[in-house]
């Protein structure tokens, strides 16, 4: 099925989560958002992208990419769906061994068990180039032991563990080489700090630290010598996801904005029935719908088995969410006026969040350089 077109089955699925999430309250608080996890867990929507083998739905990243924008587009988006079973369940169930697979894969999937992804470092920033978090093999007892720091990783105090990208030195060229651990949530020496944010999330962001981290050798997630793909395996669903969380944030603040629009009356007519609010709404929501389908058709070239062009097409879908959630909660709140910037009408806490799908997991500059290099053949500045 062309992605310019969704299934039958998709549509269902589409119907049936926006069913769902418009049963729940809106969540506040920690409490509710694990309340909601877990019953969307229980439906099998949480680990609809994981093999059956292993509790999973068997599907996709197309599939879950539209639970989440789904949950979003009620107001209640799960962000650690992109984390916990897209960019961990996804690394675990490609490259995983049979016991680390059995090991996660089917808690991941029922949601009894969640994952966190510590990759961004303080002076690394978006070049993973630099990462400098290191692991060293014990000669004498073939542990692994991790040094390094990480920031802005989401969920580790709700997390059971996380998935660490940390280096290990190539003995025959002394070259740092990317690499992913499972690191306890409890393992000795293993930190965390919550970073004080102006951010009205319910999860928590937060600083690491890995003070000579002891890991047994099975902690290593897939091959030494192929950290690297192993590593774009799950960046390519963390930009599809992040699209989806965005595409569902502005839905959101559209629909919001439309029922005011409809019903706020200032002289005769509605609002909406003027021009200056119809046409830049009408414009928000073209652009949600455009970069949907750049979404979808990132996600089906994943499921594919195409990373190549799912990497191109999951950066554009990236950055067209961006940019079109930013315009879409921007609109829905000049649409209230006053009244946007309400408690009442829940759009103001928006205008920070709504940035997160410019911002991370990579900027849309970094986004931008991508396109120019590897889509347009234009040389690099760096």
């Amino acid at each position: 099925m062309t992605p310019l077109l969704e299934s039958e089955e998709h549509k269902s699925l589409r119907e049936a989560v926006a069913a769902f999430a418009k049963t729940h309250p809106h969540t506040t608080n920690a409490e509710d958002n694990t309340r909601l996890w877990q019953a969307a867990a229980k439906l099998g929507y949480i680990g609809v992208n994981l093999p059956e083998a292993y509790g999973g739905g068997g599907a996709g990243i197309t599939e879950l990419s539209l639970v989440l924008e789904e949950l979003g587009a009620a107001g209640n988006p799960l962000l650690m769906m992109i984390v916990s079973p897209a960019i961990c369940g996804t690394v675990i169930a490609r490259f995983g061994t049979e016991e680390q697979k059995r090991e996660w894969l089917p808690h991941l999937a029922d949601g009894t068990r969640l994952m966190a992804f510590g990759i961004t470092e303080p002076d690394a920033g978006s070049n993973s180039h630099r990462i400098t978090t290191t692991a060293r093999r014990d000669a004498a007892t073939g542990d692994w032991i991790l040094t390094g720091r990480k920031v802005f990783v989401s969920g580790v105090d709700i997390a059971d563990a996380t998935l660490i990208v940390g280096r290990t030195e190539d003995a025959r060229t002394g070259k740092l080489k990317p690499c992913l651990f499972i690191v306890p949530r409890d393992a000795p020496g293993f930190e965390r700090r919550a970073i004080d944010m102006e951010l009205n999330a319910v999860e928590r962001q937060f600083e690491l630290t890995l003070d000579d981290v002891r890991l047994p050798a099975d902690a290593l997630v897939g091959d030494e010598d192929a950290g690297l793909l192993q590593l774009f395996a799950g960046l390519n669903p963390e930009r599809v996801m992040t699209a989806a969380f965005g595409i569902g944030m502005g839905r959101y603040a559209l629909s919001r904005a439309l029922e005011y629009a409809r019903e706020r009356t200032v002289w005769k007519t509605p609002i909406g029935a003027h021009q200056a609010i119809a046409h830049p709404l009408a414009q928000a929501h073209i652009d949600l719908e455009l970069a949907r389908l750049m979404m979808q058709k990132a996600a089906h070239l994943y499921d594919a088995g195409d990373d190549v062009g799912a990497g191109e097409a999951a950066n554009m879908a990236k950055y067209a969410a961006g940019e079109a959630c930013v315009k879409a909660v921007d609109q829905a709140v000049h649409t209230l006026g006053g009244n946007g910037l309400t408690r009442e009408y829940g759009l103001a806490r928006l205008i920070t969040a709504s940035r997160v799908a410019r911002i991370a997991p990579v900027s849309r500059e970094m986004i931008l350089n991508y396109v120019s290099h590897q889509t347009l053949g234009l040389p690099k500045s760096y």
